[in-house]
């Protein structure tokens, strides 16, 4: 049974990996929180479901046409919210993210509806089993997927030159600028990035729960437990954060209380800033004055 939970946490630990990265690597360089990345995770989710609804696709073709609409649409955002937010006070930023959050949420009900759907698929009624270990095919795809992702995503950071123009941005937007790096075109493409990673979050997700308008407040919330417990900013803190709060979860519901399942994210983030407050992966940098 240990085993059994142990690879429920690693599945648990991939979705809460795709949802955070986008979520460090936009703060990593734009310097903001994004409340409103709940809602794309649940815009992503029902894309993939209308497109295999309405265009009857099939789970795989769904969920590209999911990612690439959700790229879309976080090419959108960056330039009518993100930009012009560029240079204001945090405070302004947080309350227009979370504006933003609330906007599409109630776009979400009044185009998806308020009711919950399943997004029932072939691959979530197939099991295999190995060494004793039930695997659910549709969470063995999430694993395959979320590996994939992590490899590709490093590749792009430091072999192409969006990738690395991306790191300097995250070091130092103005110096970035000064050297000639078009910041605002590496801005949307970090947020195009970060909502298509957790577009594909949302789809690969969907065939395992309710898909719903409200699906993206709890995802959220355990996101920026995520993020903070890895370090802000920091992209292998976040996939390093998603596993250990993922098999964390997973363990103490299987084998204490299913009652704990919501609590245990939490009680890791409290300990883990009692004993490093900047998050347990994030590195010091000593910078001139």
């Amino acid at each position: 049974m240990f085993f059994q939970h142990l690879f429920s946490g690693i599945v648990l630990g991939c979705i809460y990996t795709l949802f955070s990265l986008g979520l460090t690597l936009i703060y990593g360089i734009l310097g903001l929180i994004n409340f409103a990345h709940g809602e794309l995770y649940m815009f992503g989710a029902f894309l993939a479901f209308y497109a295999a609804l309405l265009f009857s696709a099939n789970y795989f073709v769904s969920t590209v046409l999911a990612t690439v609409g959700m790229v879309v649409l976080g090419f959108v955002i960056e330039k009518a919210v993100f930009r012009p937010l560029r240079g204001y006070h945090d405070t302004n930023i947080i309350l227009s993210t979370i504006g933003l959050s609330i906007f599409l949420q109630n776009v979400g009900i009044l185009i998806f509806g308020p009711d919950p759907v399943r997004f029932a698929t072939t691959f979530a009624d197939i099991s295999l089993t190995f060494a004793g270990i039930t695997v659910g095919l549709q969470r063995l795809i999430i694993v395959v997927v979320t590996v994939i992702l992590i490899i590709a995503l490093h590749f792009f950071s430091q072999k192409t030159r969006m990738g690395k123009a991306m790191r300097a941005c995250s070091q130092d937007l103005t110096a970035a600028r000064m050297m000639g790096i078009n910041v605002n075109k590496v801005t949307a493409f970090t947020v195009m990035i970060g909502a298509g990673l957790v577009g594909i979050g949302g789809a690969l997700v969907a065939p395992l729960y309710l898909v719903s308008p409200i699906m993206g407040i709890k995802a959220c919330s355990k996101a920026f437990a995520v993020v903070i417990l890895g370090g802000l900013g920091n992209v292998p803190g976040a996939i390093m954060g998603g596993f250990i709060v993922g098999i964390a979860e997973s363990l103490t519901a299987g084998m204490v209380s299913s009652h704990l399942r919501d609590v245990v994210p939490f009680l890791v983030l409290v300990f883990a800033l009692l004993l490093k407050p900047e998050g347990l992966f994030s590195k010091h940098i000593q910078e001139k004055v």
